[in-house]
């Protein structure tokens, strides 16, 4: 099986955080720096993650604020 591409992977570690509780509902995510420096990735590589977060409803982006976990309670509102 070929390996995934880097922002599947990264994806996967946020939602699965997101899972855990470890990110909670409201948290907000680290910024793209800091997102390319812990994963060792480029800023394509953090975008290209946040849309499909934010395409399952997971997460959402204020601009010039950052991006935040989606409450699921609130989601359907």
């Amino acid at each position: 099986m070929p390996p995934s591409a880097k922002w599947m992977e990264l994806a996967a570690h946020i939602r699965k955080q997101i899972a855990t509780g470890e990110l909670s509902p409201g948290a907000k995510l680290p910024s793209t720096s800091q997102l390319c420096a812990e994963h060792n990735v480029s800023a394509i590589v953090v975008r290209n993650a946040m849309i499909a977060l934010k395409a399952e409803g997971l997460v959402v982006g204020v601009p010039g604020v950052g991006v935040f976990v989606v409450d699921p309670d609130e989601s359907t509102a």
